[in-house]
């Protein structure tokens, strides 16, 4: 996933924070320490645009921002969602692990995924660090998690940046669907771009 910050004013500016779902690549996933600490990653990776190439740059945790825009790249498609939130950076919002709600609804968060997007029916918990009640299920850096119970407890379903747990933790960007979900079961990885603005 990348996360793309530049310093232009009257644009979006990037905050290079490029995810990769590949079966080999664990950079971004949930648990990883670039999440929590100001250090970069592949500096030169920031500079080539909606590519393969995980990045991360001091924008992460230096750029404040009003609007954040949020791409997923699936065979060559890419689509984005807007989320209106004012932070002082991205790193003020996740490092911590500190849950903070947003309101897209999942309808929009499926946008990201197109028409195979897939998610439970219940739970419905979306933003920044959304977890599962019970561990080892579905949590997403930046994301929403459903679950087919009342409850957030075994959420078995997610579309996100940063992500993991069951039913599938390699995929650490896109959507994963298991257990009743309304569009079938899904292993979708994708390439993640974090844009702020």
């Amino acid at each position: 996933m990348d996360v793309f910050v530049s310093s232009r004013s009257n644009a979006s500016q990037l905050v290079p924070l490029d995810l990769d779902s590949k079966p080999t690549t664990a950079t971004f996933d949930y648990d990883s320490h670039y999440w929590s600490d100001k250090n970069q990653y592949n500096i030169t990776g920031g500079r080539t645009g909606f590519d393969s190439q995980e990045t991360k740059l001091p924008t992460y945790w230096n750029t404040p921002f009003s609007k954040i825009c949020l791409g997923m790249k699936i065979s060559g498609q890419l689509r984005f969602i807007v989320i209106n939130k004012q932070a002082n950076s991205l790193y003020s919002l996740i490092a911590d692990g500190t849950y903070h709600a947003t309101s897209l609804g999942r309808n929009e968060w499926k946008k990201l995924i197109g028409a195979k997007g897939s998610l439970q029916l219940n739970c419905n918990k979306e933003g920044f660090n959304a977890v599962a009640t019970i561990s080892g299920h579905s949590k997403a850096r930046v994301g929403y998690i459903a679950n087919d119970g009342i409850h957030c407890g075994y959420c078995d379903s997610r579309i996100g940046f940063g992500t993991g747990g069951y039913p599938n933790n390699s995929i650490t960007c896109g959507n994963v669907a298991a257990n009743s979900p309304d569009n079938g079961n899904r292993n979708i990885k994708a390439m993640g771009y974090i844009l702020v603005q």
